[in-house]
């Protein structure tokens, strides 16, 4: 799935590439981690990583929430009491997550943050990337949202839940 990214634009690549465990174990937690591969694409440079950081059932959620936002059911995100960029879809793993910067009319902004493994390389100190979250914003319009939702669901059809799904 790709969001965003026109001329001078940020914009993110996402694909699950498959289970970070190849045979299930029968622990249900530990089953359904997927290696998710990312391609990052900004005004001041590219990167891309790959990292075990959505469950199963977390990266269903993605889908579900781009639709939400496309059809103009989530609210604009806010800075948290501190003046902090918080997700407002954020899963175990920090190194993804998304929240709606404005929606009107069936176009507006997202911010995608990044950390750990998914922050620009250059955010790294000793090969540990910092804590803080990056944030990059991708315009974007309702088609481009639903067409996104619709192919990261394909992408994840080769990875159903195991053992039941995550607890």
């Amino acid at each position: 799935m790709r969001l965003g990214k026109r001329a001078g634009g940020s914009g993110i690549g996402l694909r699950p590439l498959r289970y970070q465990f190849p045979v299930a174990t029968g622990e249900p937690w530990d089953d359904n981690w997927l290696v998710i591969g990312a391609e990052v694409s900004t005004a001041t440079g590219d990167w891309s990583f790959t990292d075990p950081c959505l469950v199963v059932d977390e990266a269903r959620e993605l889908s579900t929430w781009l639709r939400a936002v496309a059809d103009g059911r989530r609210p604009d995100a806010a800075p948290d009491s501190e003046g902090n960029l918080v997700p407002d879809l954020d899963f175990t793993e920090p190194v993804l997550g998304f929240s709606q910067v404005r929606w009107h009319d069936g176009s507006g902004v997202l911010r995608v943050h990044l950390s750990r493994e998914g922050a620009p390389p250059r955010r790294s100190q000793g090969g540990r990337p910092e804590a803080p979250r990056y944030a990059i914003e991708i315009e974007t319009d309702r088609d481009a949202l639903l067409r996104a939702a619709e192919e990261w669901d394909r992408d994840l059809t080769p990875f159903p839940p195991r053992s039941g799904g995550a607890q």
